[in-house]
């Protein structure tokens, strides 16, 4: 009986060892190889047995461009030294903490980020390895802060001015006035982008000091755009939003006009009538900030000011049904101002006038 107890407790024992050993064995066994796979979850919530990745760049709020790379360090395996090809996931934060962007599993250690980022924000972002559906340790958090420059992508633009810089051209007398925007120094003067993609429906807005009431000019142009680069009045896609000077019928009216593909066919053009333009009259202030706004498609055209920016006191608000035809121009060009066309420097740029935060793009202001 004894002999019987003691056989079985070595047993016992063996059974023990051997459970042990088989935990740790060398670091290039199978065994050890197959604890890679997602086979428990651990506190973190990963299921794969790696090292979490290490932000490299961008981090501790450093200033980005438009579009940065994130980079981290490489994971590596926990309990092997074997290499698998690894993927990253990059996850990217505002300053609210909602997700702005999550990169989906990537090949390499780097991600160019493709969301639109708001504007001098900070965000932050974290990545982590994934392996045949398995995903390790999330990295820690870093940050980085977004531009505040501006940006002509697509069928979108996007220029502060308040930065002594811009990304359309400026042409004739200019000047930047450190955290205004751009002065328009003359009628002559004008700031013109080239939009690579053509924004059938969307929006055209600004904010605008300077603007005075009695100017000279009459159907002076405070912004527009057209179909390539011909004669502004006379082009078939003219987008023309006036504020007429001392000369105009009447003058210090709020007004517009735009073409839907013809200069010549009243089917295709589109402004307010005769007792909106009158009843449109507003002394404008060149120490006072205003928010001007166009807006098309969904048949219809509609120019909005609000006095005092873009949340201020709506002043002008018209908007006009547009049946036929589409704005479309081929390519598009937009303007701050206006060049000087066939009618001349009383229908050009408003000498003095201040612009900054344009905006054009196929979707509303963020």
């Amino acid at each position: 009986m004894i002999l019987r107890n003691r056989v079985f407790v070595s047993f016992i024992m063996l059974s023990a060892c051997a459970t042990a050993c088989s935990r740790q064995q060398a670091p290039n066994s199978p065994s050890s190889a197959a604890q890679t796979t997602p086979d428990s979850a651990a506190a973190d919530g990963s299921t794969l047995k790696v090292t979490a990745p290490t932000p490299v760049s961008p981090v501790n709020d450093q200033q980005v461009s438009d579009t940065p790379t994130l980079t981290v360090s490489s994971s590596t395996l926990k309990y092997s030294s074997g290499s698998p090809q690894f993927q990253y996931r990059f996850e990217v934060f505002n300053d609210a903490g909602v997700k702005a962007q999550d990169s989906g599993p990537v090949n390499g250690t780097s991600f160019k980020m493709t969301a639109v980022l708001d504007f001098k924000k900070r965000y932050t972002w974290h990545a982590r390895a994934e392996y045949l559906g398995a995903a390790g340790p999330w990295s820690s958090t870093a940050s980085f802060i977004s531009p505040e420059g501006g940006y002509i992508r697509g069928n979108e633009v996007f220029d502060p001015l308040t930065n002594g810089k811009t990304v359309g051209e400026a042409n004739g007398p200019t000047t930047f006035i450190p955290g205004k925007g751009i002065r328009l120094e003359d009628f002559s003067a004008f700031v013109r982008y080239q939009i690579p993609v053509t924004i059938t429906a969307g929006e055209f807005s600004m904010e605008i000091e300077g603007l005075r009431a009695n100017a000279s000019g009459n159907k002076s142009k405070v912004f527009g755009a057209q179909q390539g680069s011909d004669d502004f009045i006379t082009d078939p896609y003219r987008m023309d939003i006036q504020y007429r000077g001392a000369s105009g019928s009447p003058p210090n009216a709020i007004t517009f006009r735009v073409l839907y593909g013809s200069a010549t066919k009243l089917s295709l053009r589109y402004e307010p009538d005769t007792a909106t333009r009158f009843a449109s009259v507003d002394n404008l202030d060149p120490g006072t900030t205003y928010y001007w706004k166009a807006a098309w498609g969904a048949g219809e055209f509609r120019v909005t000011v609000k006095q005092g920016g873009i949340n201020g006191t709506t002043i002008y608000d018209v908007g006009v049904p547009t049946p036929n035809g589409t704005y479309n121009p081929q390519p598009m060009t937009a303007y701050l101002g206006a060049p000087v066309g066939r009618s001349g420097a009383e229908s050009a740029s408003i000498a003095g006038a201040i612009y900054r935060n344009v905006w054009i793009s196929a979707r509303p202001r963020p």
